[in-house]
C-alpha cells in the first residue's frame, strides 16, 4: 500500500470520526434545558427586529414577537425605508396587540457596509433595557425564546446566539436549504459551542448591553462585513465566550429556487472565508465526498469490492444524519437523504466558489468582501 493510499485512509478515517462524534455530541444536547434562575427570568428585555421587504411567512414570524411568555419586554421594529412593503404588516400587528410595548423606527445610519447593521443602529440606541436581543424578521420566535436564551448565559458569557434551523419547506429547493442549515451547518456550530468555541450567528443574538457598549457600542459591529463575525471577535477579545442555545430556533422557508439557495450559500461561504479564513480552509474536507473517495481508494488497493464498501459507508453516514434530524425534531422527509447527497456533492464546488470571487448580493444590495488596508471596500472589477 503506497503513501497516497495511506494518506487517503487516514483522512477518510478522521472525516468519519468527526462526522459520527459531532452527531453524537449534538444529539446529547437535546435533553432537558437548564432552568433559568427566577431573577434572570424576570429581567426586562428589548427585542430589535430589523425588517426589509416581504418574505415567506413574514406575518407569522413577526406575529410571534407578540406571543412571548416573558413578563417584561419591548419590541422595536427597525426599517430603513418608509416605503418598505412590509410596514403595513408591522403596523397592523402593533395595532392588533396594543398591550405589548412595541414601536416602529424608520431611518438608516450608514455606519458600515452591512445594511442590516445600519438598520439596527437606531434600535440599539432607543432600546430601554440592559438586555437586548437582535432577532431577524424571518425567525419564528417560540414563546419561551427569551427564557431559553437567558438559560444559556453564564458568568463567562459575552453573547448568546442561535443558528437558524430550516422548517416548513415547500419544495425541493427549500429542502436542500434545510440540508445545508440543519444537519450540516447547525450541527457544526452546536459542536463548536459544546467544546467551548462557539461562533456568533446573526439570526438571533442576546447581548448584555454593557458588554457591547464597552467595545464601542453597536457601531463596533461594523469592524467586519458580517456583524456576527465582528461580535465573535469582540466577545473573545474580552476573554468571554459566545454560547449557543441548547436547541436552535426555527426559520420557516416556504418555497426556494435552487439558484437562490446556491447564491445564499456562496454568500455565506465568502463571508466565512474572509472573516475566519483559518477555520474555513478545512471545510474542503467536510461532507461525504472525501471519505467516500478515500474508501474507494483503500478498498481498491486491498482488493475489496468497491461498490458494497461505498454503499455501506454511505448508509452509515446518512443514517447518522437521519438519527440527528429525528432526535432534534428537525425537518425530515423521503427527499432528505437524496438532497443531503446532492448537498455533499456541491460542497467542494461551494468551497471553490468561495475563493473564486469577492462579490455577492444581499437583499438587493451589491456587496463585496474585498477591502483595502484602510478598511474601504475595493471597487469590483468590470
Amino acid at each position: 500500500m503506497n503513501l497516497l493510499i495511506l494518506l487517503a485512509g487516514f483522512v477518510g478515517a478522521i472525516a468519519c470520526l468527526a462526522h459520527f462524534i459531532s452527531i453524537a455530541a449534538v444529539i446529547g444536547r437535546f435533553r432537558a434545558s437548564p432552568a433559568v434562575e427566577a431573577a434572570a427570568a424576570r429581567v426586562p428585555v428589548s427585542i430589535l427586529r430589523p425588517v426589509c421587504g416581504l418574505e415567506n411567512y413574514i406575518e407569522d414570524t413577526l406575529r410571534s414577537s407578540f406571543h412571548l411568555d416573558h413578563p417584561d419586554y419591548e419590541v422595536i421594529f427597525c426599517a430603513a425605508d418608509a416605503d418598505d412593503p412590509v410596514l403595513p404588516i408591522v403596523r397592523a400587528l402593533m395595532a392588533e396587540y396594543p398591550h405589548i410595548d412595541s414601536r416602529l423606527l424608520i431611518g438608516n445610519s450608514t455606519v458600515s457596509r452591512n445594511p442590516k447593521l445600519n438598520n439596527l443602529v437606531k434600535g440599539w440606541h432607543e432600546a430601554r433595557y440592559p438586555w437586548v436581543m437582535m432577532i431577524d424578521s424571518n425567525v419564528a420566535m417560540p414563546k419561551d425564546q427569551v427564557e431559553r436564551m437567558l438559560a444559556a448565559w453564564r458568568d463567562d458569557t459575552g453573547l448568546v446566539c442561535s443558528p437558524p434551523v430550516g422548517s416548513a419547506p415547500a419544495d425541493a429547493g427549500a429542502e436542500l436549504e434545510c440540508g445545508f442549515l440543519n444537519t450540516y451547518q447547525a450541527r457544526w456550530q452546536l459542536l463548536a459551542d459544546s467544546i467551548g468555541f462557539g461562533f456568533a450567528q446573526g439570526k438571533s443574538m442576546l447581548w448584555r448591553r454593557d458588554i457591547l457598549d464597552s467595545a464601542g457600542g453597536i457601531e463596533a459591529l461594523a469592524n467586519e462585513i458580517a456583524e456576527d463575525a465582528a461580535a465573535t471577535k469582540i466577545v473573545r477579545a474580552r476573554g468571554l465566550r459566545v454560547r449557543l442555545v441548547r436547541a436552535p430556533f426555527m426559520q420557516p422557508l416556504g418555497a426556494r429556487a435552487l439558484a437562490d439557495v446556491w447564491r445564499r450559500q456562496v454568500r455565506w461561504a465568502r463571508l466565512r472565508r474572509e472573516t475566519f479564513r483559518l477555520y474555513f480552509v478545512p471545510e474542503l474536507l467536510v461532507g461525504a465526498a472525501p471519505p467516500l473517495a478515500a474508501a474507494a481508494l483503500v478498498a481498491g488497493s486491498v482488493g475489496w469490492p468497491i461498490t458494497p464498501v461505498l454503499i455501506a459507508l454511505a448508509a452509515l453516514w446518512y443514517g447518522a444524519e437521519v438519527a440527528l434530524a429525528y432526535a432534534a425534531g428537525w425537518h425530515l422527509s423521503w427527499r432528505s437523504v437524496p438532497l443531503w447527497v446532492l448537498r455533499d456533492a456541491l460542497l467542494p464546488f461551494l468551497w471553490g466558489a468561495a475563493w473564486a470571487g469577492n462579490d455577492f448580493e444581499w437583499r438587493g444590495n451589491a456587496m463585496s468582501v474585498a477591502v483595502d488596508v484602510f478598511g474601504q471596500e475595493l471597487a469590483a472589477e468590470p
